[in-house]
């Protein structure tokens, strides 16, 4: 794979686990007795943390778990498994899946002097789907800078996403209805499993567990 189709498979993997739409609603109504300066504030601080989180994942999870001795095939299939039952959440829109946080979280998110971490930052932006996302992807580039490359380039866009609607999150929650967000969770959810199952036929193949 190229530059740009790697760049084009992370955008959509890392889109689909991340959920920057449904973070921005979300931070919407965390947020709703802050100021402008505050809010926008929290949004840069649960960004930048997210993004370190993501990023350490996307670069040393693959070596770490080599150290362990799990091989790139177990990896490229336990981390389809876990992508395609994210993909099933988002295809049928479970309840509580989409938010990512159980009713428990959810209500102590309310209450949280600092929503830049939690929430935020962990469990909603770098979660175990997008952080899985970030592992398996730079195995797959199996040490290609370019590939590596393309990776990083999905997931910094993805990012720059996030950003810029949790900016104007309020303006984005108020236009759009459950309706559109939903749609536009299936449409990613179908993609992400596509990827899902290219990742897990992968990592069976190279298991020597498919004939195929």
């Amino acid at each position: 794979m190229g530059f740009l189709d790697v760049a084009l498979t992370s955008f959509t993997t890392f889109f689909a686990t991340i959920g920057p739409v449904e973070a921005a609603v979300l931070y919407a109504a965390f947020t709703t007795d802050m100021g402008s300066d505050e809010r926008r504030r929290v949004a840069f601080k649960a960004v930048l943390i997210a993004s370190a989180v993501l990023l350490v994942f996307t670069l040393f999870g693959q070596p770490l778990l080599a150290r362990l001795g799990v091989t790139i095939a177990a990896l490229k299939t336990a981390g389809g498994a876990i992508l395609g039952l994210i993909a099933l959440d988002m295809i049928f829109s479970r309840p509580n899946c989409a938010s990512k946080l159980t009713p428990k979280e959810g209500e102590e998110a309310l209450h949280k002097d600092d929503l830049a971490v939690f929430p935020m930052a962990t469990p909603l932006l770098a979660g175990p789907g997008a952080m899985s996302a970030g592992i398996l992807l730079a195995a797959q580039a199996g040490g290609d800078v370019v590939q590596l490359a393309g990776v990083l380039t999905g997931l910094g866009a993805v990012l720059a996403m996030t950003l810029g609607l949790l900016l104007i999150a309020p303006e984005l929650a108020r236009f759009l209805g459950v309706t559109a967000q939903r749609v536009l969770m299936r449409v990613f959810g179908i993609l992400l499993a596509a990827i899902a199952v290219q990742a897990l036929f992968d990592g069976l193949k190279e298991g020597g567990l498919s004939g195929g």
